[in-house]
């Protein structure tokens, strides 16, 4: 499966694994494109490596671009007779759901415009400019497809392709939550990609599992972090453009990851990270894309009319320099020692 943007987020459990000795069950690994490490007290002994690489090969099923007869590939190669299975059905609800919050700015069908700038699984187009751009958008638009009721995909066209890249690796985080939960298992931490899910607390401890969100002036090799938060019962999910862009070889252009539906352009919003806090991992995880695209202002007036979403938002202001925006839920959340 394609590599997943993630901004790291650092699991602060594993900080005193010297002076402290580790939960009862400790699982890493690799997963859609990335690692995974997964704590987790459990009082009954079951197969949690092969009950997690279960869930992973059936969200890749599912959803994953880099399998050639998932359903996902199979829809985007033209397949409109294919029912789809539970999963696909979920993850295209979300998305339709946040697409509609995000008053477009949150939308799978873009696909053929992260393949073009180089982000999807095909090779980028030589030359990206405002025809390019026109012809492509026509291609783009939840509100071009719908789920049937006989559990088929409809596309207004057939170029249409879906890449849920931005929500299927929260998804899978929760699928992985609800096989420990299924499995008895009331206190667990998992990490893929930078994006965690948190249930219960880190009893060893006695307190809530604390994370971290990454600085956005950190390195791969020197991790600074602009914040400690408590989580319980609930996900973490960021996005940031600052280390996921390419080059173009032949013109030197940068195109950052973040591409804004409306416009196909990838490029800069005045918005350098979005760290969500939401109830489950695929909803943080498609906020935290979405916002990216969305800039500081529209994401703070989503975020006002939101029960369910805490935010964490580095930008840049008027004169360039860098500056935070939070919900007071989040502030809350935030380890004061």
């Amino acid at each position: 499966m394609r590599q997943f943007t993630a901004f790291a987020i650092c699991l602060l459990a594993v900080f005193s694994c010297e002076k402290e000795p580790q939960p009862p069950g400790v699982l890493s690994g690799e997963a859609f494109g990335t690692t995974y490490n997964i704590y987790y007290y459990a009082n009954n002994e079951f197969d949690a490596v092969k009950g997690v690489d279960s869930v992973i090969y059936a969200v890749n099923r599912s959803v994953s671009t880099y399998m050639p007869q998932s359903d996902i590939s199979r829809i985007n190669k033209g397949d409109s007779t294919l029912v789809v299975d539970n999963i696909f059905k979920e993850v295209f609800m979300l998305s339709e759901e946040v697409f509609i919050a995000s008053e477009g700015y949150f939308d799978p069908t873009i696909g053929v415009l992260r393949n073009a700038y180089g982000f999807g699984d095909v090779a980028p187009l030589s030359e990206i400019n405002e025809v390019t751009l026109d012809s492509l958008r026509a291609f783009v638009g939840f509100d071009k497809v719908s789920l049937t009721s006989e559990g088929t995909i409809k596309k207004q066209r057939p170029e249409i392709y879906f890449d849920f890249n931005a929500v299927a690796k929260g998804y899978g985080i929760d699928q992985l939550g609800a096989y420990f939960s299924s499995k008895g298992v009331t206190d667990f931490l998992i990490e893929l990609g930078g994006e965690i899910l948190a249930a219960g607390s880190n009893t060893h401890k006695g307190q809530p599992w604390v994370v971290g969100v990454e600085s956005v002036s950190s390195d791969l090799e020197n991790r600074g972090y602009d914040a400690l938060v408590y989580l319980t019962d609930e996900a973490m999910a960021s996005s940031g453009n600052y280390r996921k862009y390419r080059i173009d070889p032949a013109t030197g252009k940068k195109y950052v990851h973040t591409i804004d539906p409306l416009t196909g352009m990838a490029k800069e919003s005045n918005l350098t990270s979005a760290t969500l806090i939401a109830s489950n991992c695929a909803t943080a995880d498609a906020y935290a894309t979405a916002f990216m695209a969305m800039g500081l202002e529209r994401s703070k007036r989503l975020l006002e009319n939101s029960e369910e979403l805490e935010a964490y938002l580095t930008y840049m202001d008027t004169t360039g320099s860098p500056e935070v925006y939070m919900t007071e839920g989040f502030r809350k959340k935030i380890k004061k020692d």
